[in-house]
């Protein structure tokens, strides 16, 4: 799951499903667009994604079971809730929060190598344990850093269909 930002406003939200939490195979691809969204405050990304999320999953029959999106669960150790926890929250499936970037604040995000890169990934977590999050989100498939489900919502949630 990514939400991207179109150039003349809005929010596109794109999913990607998988009859396999390695994402081998991917079943379905769903995109959402919405025409208003938040502005951007720091801390508060949640604000701006989370209608988005919710159109592109109401759009399905039956929710998933595990929804690995772009970004955190949490934004510290000490539960700040982050788009993940509110995805949690709401629809009550595992999320496993996979970002390419550090937050500052984010201290215990379980940093994941991937492919040939040394910089990681960092990964959280609600409804699973960390470390069971951060051993699926290093079988992801793909032989890179950004797992193959990543690159291809990130492409669609920037129009593009071709990952």
């Amino acid at each position: 799951m990514d939400v991207g930002y179109p150039p003349g406003g809005g929010a596109r939200a794109a999913l990607v499903l998988s009859d396999s939490p390695e994402f081998a195979r991917l079943t379905d691809t769903r995109v959402s667009t919405l025409d208003d969204v938040a502005p951007y405050e720091p801390g508060q990304f949640y604000k701006r994604e989370l209608p988005a999320v919710r159109a592109v999953l109401t759009e399905l029959t039956e929710l998933p079971r595990l929804l690995v999106v772009d970004g955190f669960v949490d934004l510290d150790p000490e539960g700040t809730p982050g788009l993940g926890r509110y995805v949690h929250r709401e629809f009550g499936f595992t999320v496993v929060g996979v970002a390419k970037t550090a937050f500052r604040t984010a201290k215990h995000a379980l940093e994941v190598h991937r492919g040939a890169s040394s910089r990681p990934l960092y990964v959280t977590s609600a409804g699973m344990p960390p470390e069971d999050a951060a051993a699926l989100v290093k079988k992801l498939s793909g032989p890179h850093r950004i797992p193959f489900a990543l690159k291809a919502v990130d492409r669609l949630s920037r129009g593009l269909t071709q990952f």
